[in-house]
């Protein structure tokens, strides 16, 4: 996922000191966990479900998305998206001396695949290997000022072309192996775009349990946004929902390099980030500041010329249009082996989505005024 941002409106950065940044953790690092790469979401998804099924009704369809609701069944739904899938890596070719050749899945800066561990999915059970590049003593002296290229790496698991072609056949799917851990008061993991999405949702739904809900509030975890946004297309169809929330990642602004005026201002402590443009519904923008202000969560407005890049998209055009949101964690380093998020944030989109749920009166009037 990526986004291009000029923000609006200065955020107030708060200290862990000054909120309660209090969040599921064990939760997130089972999702954060499990290797999920898109169109090969079950494992994720299945933890994801697991969680779900302790305090609502739960589903899922043949394209990898997965359901949880509560409220009234036959009332209008409202759909909460984050997505599940994370970049990954698929074989295409094993070669004379058992190397295996790849494409990757999702978008990936080959630089920070040099030298990492991979976990292959392979039929039989997973296989560990490593990513080979020729090392910089055999190079020409031009070849070292030069970027890697996804075709010029290679997946070594120390095994013979024969075992090789066995064991994991051409169309395995791979992710980087690269656990969750605490860095200070963040969290750094592969897949945090998104699955700190998805948890952010089933969060927000498990917050609304005890409240007596005029419509069907369904968190999904949905499929395939790295490579399209998929899912939300099959999963907005199948829940025709009244309005929806996206939540997905975007940029942390204060790490080196990266421009605030063209990215907006969303440091780490400032909360949820809201998307203003197009394709967001300035209705539903309206009332979560308004849920913000009133139960005093942090959070940011960006602006986006054109679209978000985000399940947003594909929720917004589905059947006669869907009235949504995008709500943002800041991340740094994003698609790399180790994107780092901040609690306070995690914590403020949770609040701010569930604050914005409450405060729906039924039969709401998205009209674009």
């Amino acid at each position: 996922m990526q986004r291009w941002w000029v923000c609006s409106k200065l955020p107030r950065v708060t200290s862990n000191s000054d909120q309660n940044a209090s969040i599921n953790k064990d939760f997130l690092f089972k999702l954060l966990s499990e290797a999920a790469p898109s169109g090969q979401e079950r494992r994720a998804a299945d933890v994801w479900k697991a969680e779900a099924s302790a305090f609502a009704r739960v589903s899922e369809d043949h394209y990898g998305n997965v359901y949880a609701e509560l409220g009234p069944e036959n009332a209008p739904a409202i759909a909460l998206m984050g997505h599940l899938d994370e970049i990954g890596l698929i074989v295409s070719f094993v070669g004379d001396e058992g190397l295996i050749s790849f494409l990757g899945v999702g978008g990936w800066d080959p630089q920070v695949l040099v030298g990492q561990r991979i976990r292959l999915l392979a039929p039989g059970g997973d296989v560990i290997g490593v990513i080979g590049k020729k090392a910089i003593h055999v190079m020409e002296a031009e070849e070292r000022t030069k970027a890697s290229k996804l075709e010029e790496l290679w997946i070594d698991v120390g095994l013979g072309k024969e075992e090789v072609q066995e064991r994991i056949p051409v169309g395995t799917y791979g992710v980087i192996e690269q656990g969750p851990l605490m860095v200070g008061d963040r969290i750094v993991s592969r897949a945090l775009d998104n699955r700190v999405g998805a948890f952010i949702v089933l969060e927000a739904l498990k917050a609304l349990q005890t409240t007596d809900l005029k419509h069907r509030i369904v968190a999904v975890g949905t499929s395939q946004e790295e490579i399209g946004v998929f899912g939300a297309t099959v999963s907005g169809h199948r829940l025709d929902p009244i309005a929806g929330v996206a939540v997905d990642v975007t940029h942390e602004t204060k790490q080196p390099g990266v421009s605030e005026k063209k990215y907006g201002v969303a440091p780490f402590g400032s909360g949820a980030n809201l998307a203003v443009g197009p394709m967001t519904s300035p209705v539903v923008l309206r009332q979560m500041v308004e849920a913000a202000k009133n139960a005093e969560i942090p959070y940011t407005l960006s602006a986006s010329g054109r679209y978000t890049g985000t399940d947003a998209d594909a929720l917004t055009l589905v059947r006669g249009g869907v009235p949504s949101a995008v709500v943002s964690i800041p991340n740094r380093y994003m698609h790399s082996p180790s994107e780092m998020v901040d609690v306070r944030d995690v914590k403020a989109c949770i609040d701010i989505i569930a604050a914005w749920v409450k405060a729906l009166e039924e039969g709401p009037d998205f009209t674009r005024v």
